[in-house]
């Protein structure tokens, strides 16, 4: 077993980052479904059983709801196959021990906030919570993926592939890393003040007018591709690295990709497959966002 998850790290890491997308991706068809009571307390799905049983007037969405909590057991398995796999590996960097620690830790932070997230009957912030520790617990899959593999590629104290990058280039990374994360922010606003509250039922909304912060939202994302294109300027201005430059087209693809979708959602009353579509998307987003920040950083 030892062998098998020392052979296969890489492949552990990856489904780490796979399977962190996709409980985000399954928890956004929880609300647009309005599944997100269907199992209305917590820890049990209804009072007296842990699983839904038939007595219960939830119709389908039990099941919906039920499904994604047993998703929680999935991570947490890959979790443990993710901190023995680093523990075992001869890789010797406590940053990546620590992070694979993070990752079960998040994991139960999350579990928390589900079980709050349906005793607070689908709050906006609790559920806006929810949401961002997700996106934090795909950065960390990510990072422990994209270190791992940069470590056993090292063979030399300075590795001939570590880019060149000017320091005025990679703060301009960051910054559109923080752009992309106020983006994110603000894109949990939208959801909380828009109309797919996660429930059939009366569930509260921000009070917060669902056009004027969308346009906010709207705004920023064009910030943030403007950055993006002046980053890819930059790039080709000063000669950088090919990989830096399929980074940044990487990321201005998946925007066209994601803009497209979040502009047809709105005129078209937000209808729950496109919604669904824009959650993948943001997902999928701010991953290509990290892999440009991290192939401008100095690798350590």
């Amino acid at each position: 077993m030892d062998f098998w998850l020392k052979a296969n790290l890489r492949k552990i890491l990856l489904a780490n980052v796979i399977a962190q997308v996709g409980i985000v991706v399954t928890g956004g068809l929880v609300r647009v479904t309005s599944s997100g009571l269907g199992c209305p307390t917590w820890p049990e799905c209804v009072d007296g059983s842990i699983t839904p049983t038939s007595a219960q007037t939830e119709s389908w969405h039990k099941y919906v709801e039920f499904g994604n909590r047993l998703l929680t057991f999935v991570l947490v398995i890959i979790a443990a196959m993710v901190i023995v796999a680093i523990r075992k590996s001869k890789l010797g960097r406590r940053d990546l021990t620590i992070l694979s620690y993070a990752t079960l830790v998040g994991i139960l932070i999350q579990v928390v906030l589900g079980g709050i997230t349906v005793l607070t009957k689908l709050h906006p912030l609790t559920v806006a919570a929810h949401f961002l520790v997700s996106i934090g617990l795909i950065s960390i899959a990510f990072a422990l993926h994209r270190r791992a593999v940069e470590t056993e590629n090292v063979t030399k104290p300075k590795p001939s592939f570590e880019l060149t990058v000017p320091p005025i280039f990679r703060q301009g990374a960051q910054l559109h890393t923080a752009l992309a994360l106020l983006v994110i922010v603000v894109g949990t606003i939208v959801t909380g003040s828009g109309p797919h509250a996660g429930d059939v039922n009366e569930v509260t909304r921000l009070p917060i007018d669902p056009r004027v912060i969308s346009w906010l939202h709207a705004d920023l994302v064009l910030l943030y591709v403007g950055l993006t294109l002046g980053l890819y300027v930059a790039a080709k201005s000063l000669k950088l690295n090919s990989v830096i430059v399929r980074a940044i087209v990487t990321v201005l693809v998946v925007s066209a990709v994601q803009g497209v979708i979040g502009y047809v959602q709105y005129f078209t009353g937000l209808p729950w497959v496109l919604v669904a579509f824009h959650i993948t998307g943001s997902c999928l987003l701010w991953i290509a966002t990290l892999n440009l920040l991290f192939t401008t950083r100095k690798l350590t």
